[in-house]
């Protein structure tokens, strides 16, 4: 990040949570963060994923990886995610498709 001129402390700010492990805290930690009003959720997995979008429609939250963003019902589509879930899903119907659309 500093790369890009994001220095942590001077001009941006981290906010880390951990469930360590158990499901029932991920709605109280997305809560909190949405109290803080952070501009952006970075979650992993699906879990977490599903815990941020019910605590908030419009911080958006990014899931680096998940195993099926579109079955979970995070998202509408690989290609067109809408509302404010995004990420990457590496088991997931549609994605074979768009290796071989590549080529």
């Amino acid at each position: 990040m500093r790369e890009t001129g994001f220095i942590e402390g001077q001009n941006i700010a981290v906010e880390y949570r951990w469930a360590e492990g158990r499901e029932e805290r991920l709605a109280g930690l997305a809560a909190e963060l949405v109290h803080l009003n952070v501009d952006v959720m970075v979650v992993g997995g699906t879990g977490p994923a599903t815990a941020a979008k019910r605590a908030t429609t419009t911080i958006p939250i990014v899931v680096p990886v998940a195993t099926d963003l579109v079955g979970a019902g995070l998202v509408a589509s690989l290609s067109r995610p809408g509302a404010n879930v995004t990420g990457f899903a590496s088991q997931n119907e549609e994605l074979p498709g768009k290796w071989i659309e590549r080529y």
